[in-house]
């Protein structure tokens, strides 16, 4: 099954994101990282997220832990969003603390570390697969039907079929 057929309820989003549920919702209601599967409708619905958008919460995390103010982390996620998060897995996102910068080659990369100030990186392809990882341990859920899947990775349905094969 594709990952895009996969939602994560909040308490899962959080526990492969490494944030509290209080941060998930701080950020849901205002708008900073909304579920794309499934946004709250009211009292008793669930919050359903996709695997891009468990993977926009652990870097917004990532960024905050290093000290980039929300401010700026909203101006960088607003900056994925237009894009459409395309090619998340590929990118590096750095920061001097004031500006994030969307880096795509070597050389961009290079370049900001010519200037002399303090910058840091995240490889958004290691946070993917630390994603990715996580989420092999913890529930989703098919968004068709609603039916619970445990432990499932979504980079390893082809295993899963042999499995059934066998």
């Amino acid at each position: 099954m594709a990952s895009e057929q996969i939602g994560y309820r909040g308490p899962t989003a959080c526990a492969a994101a490494g944030i509290t549920y209080r941060q998930l919702d701080y950020w849901a209601r205002t708008g900073l990282v909304e579920p794309s599967v499934r946004p709250a409708l009211g009292s008793g619905t669930q919050r359903l997220y996709s695997f891009r958008d468990v993977v926009v919460l652990k870097i917004v995390k990532r960024f905050l832990d290093t000290g980039v103010s929300l401010q700026n982390i909203r101006s960088a996620v607003q900056h994925l969003r237009e894009r459409g998060f395309c090619d998340l897995e590929r990118m590096t996102l750095m920061s001097d603390g004031a500006t994030v910068y969307e880096c795509t080659s070597p050389d961009e990369v290079h370049a900001l570390l010519q200037g002399g100030q303090g910058i840091f990186g995240i490889a958004v392809g290691v946070v993917w697969r630390d994603v990715e990882s996580a989420l092999s341990q913890l529930h989703g859920e098919r968004i068709d039907t609603g039916e619970t899947l445990v432990g499932h990775n979504p980079a390893d349905e082809l295993a899963r079929r042999r499995n059934r094969a066998v």
